[in-house]
């Protein structure tokens, strides 16, 4: 049996343990928003975070997270509660077909988890691995980059608020 945390909640599998991740969460735990793109783990569209790492969920044996924290797209916001990048989403019409989405937004907040006012170059370098067969780049990038700015203002008002207390 393999045990995990899914999206805060503890649970296990008794999938074998080379079961892509991916299946694990589909096929056993009924979340759907991962997609399978290229089983080769070169387009992410199934990208999930590890450990709040983006991770290609359809490559990486379910074993390899045995108690360790995995969260998918359903894990990072919910309908009445968007997270920041999925509310610019929509916000920016990003989506198309909406297929790769989840990957692109899992990978958006890893990166921005990681460094949290990254640069226009390295958006690009981050997002360089998730393929959009529609195109929708230009507001991808227009999406996380006006999280970030975003994230400045709230920062700046913050502080000038801290300032004036």
């Amino acid at each position: 049996m393999i045990k995990f945390t899914l999206n805060g909640e503890s649970v296990s599998t008794e999938d074998s343990p080379d079961t892509p991740l991916l299946w694990a969460v589909r096929d056993t735990f009924k979340l759907k928003g991962s997609k399978y793109g290229c089983g080769a783990g070169l387009c992410g569209a199934c990208t999930m975070h590890v450990e709040g790492r983006a991770a290609r969920s359809c490559v990486l044996p379910v074993a390899a997270v045995a108690g360790k924290r995995v969260t998918t797209i359903e894990g990072l916001g919910a309908p009445e509660s968007l997270h920041p990048l999925q509310a610019a989403w929509v916000a920016q019409s990003v989506s198309q077909c909406g297929y790769c989405q989840s990957g692109q937004i899992m990978s958006a907040a890893a990166l921005l988890m990681a460094k949290a006012a990254p640069s226009e170059e390295e958006v690009n370098e981050a997002m360089a691995g998730n393929i959009c067969r529609c195109g929708c780049y230009p507001r991808i990038k227009q999406a996380i980059l006006s999280v970030v700015a975003r994230e400045d203002d709230s920062q700046a008002v913050g502080a000038a608020t801290e300032v004036s207390a």
